[in-house]
């Protein structure tokens, strides 16, 4: 098992300028970071390749989709162009040698339209993320898809519900995002939703109820980590917590007040 830090906590654009962040994360005892891509640029990440190497940390990656391409929209032509966004985040991947991307890839964060998915939306949903896969599959990247809260999210909210979504995917690379923050806000009982998506865990993210330090929250982090070892989970762990620095990321969030002293408590802590 291994320790990551999601930085996000500093930055939407990670570049070797921030050599001390990753160095001092190196020194705080983390295995590796989770690199947010939102922007597919090759030239940016093969400098960060570099120095991730020399410091000895490894890295995951994460993104989101947007409303002009979305994996679910009505339109063939935005289906299209979300399936195109994610081949050049997958290209990125491959170039800084990142083996895992994961993130809510089937839908728009936030696209909430007052009501339900429907069978329509869960058919495109399919047929772009079995596209996503075989590109995936050819660039030797594993896909994580993560579940949301129903504030931020109504095609996928618990973990039962993304268990038949990968299933119907059926493709071997994609499995499921388990995130502690969605989860507590969705499921009845935490153990039984690890156990639930056991077969197809991929990636956690460690996140508190008030997306700040974990630990220090309501999370309910002794069952959630005995159920994690009862399913034998080997993979990643990555604290995914988010702030002020980034103004539209905090609107995203809706984080309006600060909920930790500094940046470096929230992590070591964590």
């Amino acid at each position: 098992m291994k320790i990551g830090m999601n930085l996000l906590l500093w930055t939407t654009k990670v570049s070797s300028d921030h050599q001390t962040l990753l160095e001092q994360i190196k020194q705080w005892g983390f295995d590796g970071v989770e690199i947010p891509i939102f922007s597919p640029n090759c030239n940016d990440i093969m400098d960060l390749k570099s120095r991730l190497d020399d410091l000895g940390l490894e890295r995951t990656a994460v993104t989101i989709v947007s409303p002009d391409a979305s994996p679910i929209h009505s339109e063939i032509s935005v289906r299209s162009r979300a399936v195109d966004y994610l081949k050049s985040i997958l290209d990125v991947c491959y170039l800084a040698d990142i083996r895992l991307l994961c993130g809510p890839l089937h839908s728009p964060v936030g696209g909430l339209i007052g009501r339900g998915r429907t069978l329509d939306e869960w058919k495109w949903g399919l047929e772009a993320l079995q596209k996503v896969a075989d590109i995936a599959q050819s660039a030797k990247v594993r896909i994580a898809l993560e579940f949301l809260n129903r504030f931020e999210s109504y095609f996928l909210n618990s973990s039962s519900d993304t268990v038949k979504f990968i299933t119907e995917v059926n493709r071997p690379n994609v499995g499921i995002l388990y995130d502690t923050y969605h989860a507590h806000l969705e499921e009845k009982n935490v153990s039984d939703a690890i156990r639930c998506c056991s077969s197809y865990l991929s990636h956690v993210h460690i996140s508190e109820n008030d997306r700040s330090t974990p630990g220090e929250g309501q999370v309910r982090w002794h069952e959630t980590f005995t159920a994690l070892k009862a399913v034998d989970y080997r993979g990643w762990l990555v604290i995914e917590a988010f702030g002020q620095s980034i103004p539209e990321l905090a609107a995203a969030t809706c984080i309006w007040r600060r909920m930790y002293p500094s940046e470096e408590h929230l992590a070591r802590q964590g």
